[in-house]
């Protein structure tokens, strides 16, 4: 993923309109600082193309570019976009669940829109997943019926499903949960980055992601002055 020079469209409760540099490599993670939640959202909605890049009133050309597995996300039309975001994890700050539809259906319906991945296929990958994360299968309740705990596993299982190619992690954990959760979620995302996944972390505490970040790891704080290492 990278983000060369790029100026979001936004306004004032958004992303500041500066220009935007960041370049990650497959596998690698950078970690991003930020405790306003609504500005963390805008920001992974511009790197997976969902929020566009300024217009040049002069010229009429975008200022700068957001790429992802070195494709343009403004020279895309529709369906090749949604093939792309099917290469994309995400957890959100609001998990964005429809609460008329069972857990399992949730889970699985982002891979079944933005991929040609079969039902079948998929659902022997979720169950994997909902195991490894903790849960006995794949949970077919609605997400009001779940547990919070098991909703976060479900977040887990539905971020990693059709092996990602780039992950975007808001908040994606909490320093007071299961310890096994935490180190289940460790595991699986270090798995993902040994297949090339890259990661992009964006948390309101440094301490979320202390344990995990290492030696040469990108950092940075998303503020008011845009983002700044």
């Amino acid at each position: 993923m990278k983000l060369d020079d790029a100026v979001p469209v936004s306004d004032s409760t958004g992303l500041p309109s500066v220009k935007y540099n960041l370049a990650l490599a497959p596998g690698e993670c950078v970690f991003v600082e930020c405790r306003d939640s609504f500005r963390a959202s805008q920001f992974t909605d511009f790197c997976a193309g969902l929020l566009p890049v300024r217009q040049d009133a002069r010229t009429g050309r975008g200022q700068g570019t957001v790429s992802c597995m070195g494709l343009n996300w403004a020279e895309l039309d529709e369906r090749r976009a949604q093939a792309l975001r099917g290469r994309i994890g995400r957890i959100t700050e609001d998990s964005g669940w429809i609460d008329l539809y069972e857990m399992h259906m949730n889970i699985l319906w982002p891979s079944l829109h933005h991929s040609r991945a079969s039902y079948d296929r998929l659902v022997v990958e979720a169950v994997q997943l909902a195991q490894s994360f903790g849960m006995p299968g794949l949970p077919t309740q609605l997400p009001e019926k779940l547990s919070p705990l098991d909703r976060k596993r479900s977040e887990y299982v539905r971020t990693f499903m059709n092996r990602p190619s780039l992950l975007l992690l808001e908040n994606p954990i909490s320093l007071g949960g299961p310890v096994e959760l935490y180190n289940a979620f460790l595991t699986e995302l270090t798995a993902a980055r040994e297949r090339g996944c890259a990661v992009v972390w964006i948390g309101s505490e440094r301490s979320a992601w202390a344990g995990y970040a290492g030696p040469g790891m990108q950092r940075f704080r998303l503020g008011s002055n845009g983002l700044v290492k």
